[in-house]
């Protein structure tokens, strides 16, 4: 199939631009182009806060400081009914960091708790100290171990939901170890940051992956790439910081 394209959305870059979060969306880019496929970028911003997900095919959701999380979400509430349709129409939406949490009901602020978007069934709870530092994940999406940074306050309690991973190494959700990240339909949300996608080709390939056979019904499936490179740097991180 030729002249596939993918448009995405990246929410308030401008706001949550913390954790090299744009190197996500260099990654889907790289990544699709390889193979052929075009992929165009918007930007929903303060300067150009025009939202429309009527031809979205991926919305990347970012973290930043506490008021800037509570903005964006004041901002996002006004959509609320088309970012749930979009949801449950199976739409891919990639949240990263304080993103996951934004998705929620309520999530920790340094002076008390923000009202989050509620457009999952999800909780963040207070917790006294933060959970910092490498994490490994072993999840069914990928065959590679998923690793990323966290540094997030509070306990995410993600209910019914399943995780995106079982940690092997880090704190995850709750700071238990049990589970890190959520997947709901086409809803791919985590604490890992740093940026996560470079670090993880494979979790990068299934977002491209569900975002165009959503898209192309007759769509076979994504190219094989030389991923030499990319899963040497995987192994690498593994085998420095993933183990216990």
């Amino acid at each position: 199939m030729n002249n596939m394209e993918l448009n995405i959305l990246h929410l308030y870059p401008d706001l949550l631009n913390l954790y090299g979060d744009k190197g996500n969306l260099a990654a889907l880019e790289k990544r699709a182009s390889w193979r052929g496929i075009s992929v165009n970028v918007t930007e929903c911003t303060r300067d150009n806060p025009k939202l429309d997900l009527t031809d979205t095919d991926i919305v990347f959701l970012g973290g930043g400081p506490d008021k800037a999380e509570e903005m964006v979400c004041g901002f996002l509430k006004e959509h609320y009914a088309t970012f749930l349709s979009f949801i449950e129409n199976n739409g891919v939406l990639l949240a990263t960091c304080g993103g996951f949490s934004m998705l929620g009901k309520e999530f920790p602020v340094a002076d008390g708790f923000a009202e989050g978007l509620g457009l999952l069934d999800i909780t963040t709870t207070a917790t006294e100290s933060r959970f910092i530092g490498n994490v490994m994940l072993e999840s069914n999406l990928t065959g590679q171990p998923i690793v990323g940074f966290e540094n997030h306050t509070g306990k995410t309690l993600i209910g019914k939901y399943q995780s995106l991973g079982a940690v092997v190494n880090g704190y995850g959700n709750t700071g238990d170890g049990d589970g890190e990240g959520l997947i709901y339909k086409n809803v791919i949300a985590t604490h890992l940051h740093g940026p996560l996608l470079p670090k993880n080709p494979e979790l990068c390939d299934e977002i491209l992956d569900r975002a165009l056979k959503k898209k192309y019904p007759d769509f076979a499936g994504l190219a094989p790439l030389d991923d030499t490179i990319e899963n040497l740097a995987n192994a690498h991180i593994v085998n420095a910081y993933g183990k216990k």
